[in-house]
């Protein structure tokens, strides 16, 4: 994750705005605006079959599943991300075209060099979206699915889907789905012999 300047302060409007004329996509933090760097074909690809299999469970609802590229307000904490795959069925999410601030369900890819982000303070900020029902992480080097759900008592507990159960659950949104559409055309990405590096976003 490569700030723009260390130096300049972005209030949320003037990020906003940025983005609207930018070729390349930011996040926002606390007056901070980061440059993304490039997905892969893996990471590509399951949020893709991810997004076609959510948009096809969604058809006659008036629920909205979104992929890459709206961001995700996250105002408690004064950020804007970019999740893979956001889901509202908040009519008020329909006042802002560009960004989301009522998700149900937010879905990540892990990749290399941002699971350490998408496990911590990124996981840390969404707990604070009231409206968020399910946090997913999908892996890229396995089949693997984790899903946390905040419980009645507003804990977060984590539910884990490998190919033994041959499908994943979104209790948020009602949609059992098999492995095999989830990870359909997907080369798994091979693991590094170093381990993780969760120094970069």
């Amino acid at each position: 994750m490569i700030a723009l300047s260390d130096s300049v302060f972005f209030t949320p409007e003037a990020y906003l705005e940025l983005e609207e004329k930018s070729n390349i996509k930011h996040e926002y933090i606390d007056g901070q605006v980061y440059a993304m760097a490039g997905t892969t074909d893996t990471h590509n690809t399951i949020a893709g079959n991810l997004f076609l299999l959510i948009r096809n469970h969604f058809r006659g609802s008036d629920c909205r599943v979104y992929f890459a590229d709206i961001k995700a307000q996250v105002e408690k904490r004064n950020r804007f991300y970019y999740p893979d795959i956001i889901v509202t069925c908040d009519p008020k999410d329909r006042e802002t075209p560009t960004y989301k601030r009522f998700p149900k369900l937010i879905i990540e890819v892990l990749s290399e060099s941002t699971e350490g982000f998408d496990r911590g303070d990124k996981f840390n900020d969404y707990q604070t979206l009231d409206s968020l029902e399910e946090y997913v992480l999908v892996n890229s080097k396995h089949q693997r699915v984790e899903t946390f759900r905040r419980n009645g008592q507003g804990l977060w507990v984590l539910q884990t889907y490998t190919p033994d159960e041959q499908t994943f659950e979104l209790q948020s949104i009602n949609l059992i789905a098999p492995f095999t559409e989830l990870y359909e055309n997907v080369e798994l990405e091979a693991i590094s012999p170093t381990g993780y590096d969760y120094t970069q976003k």
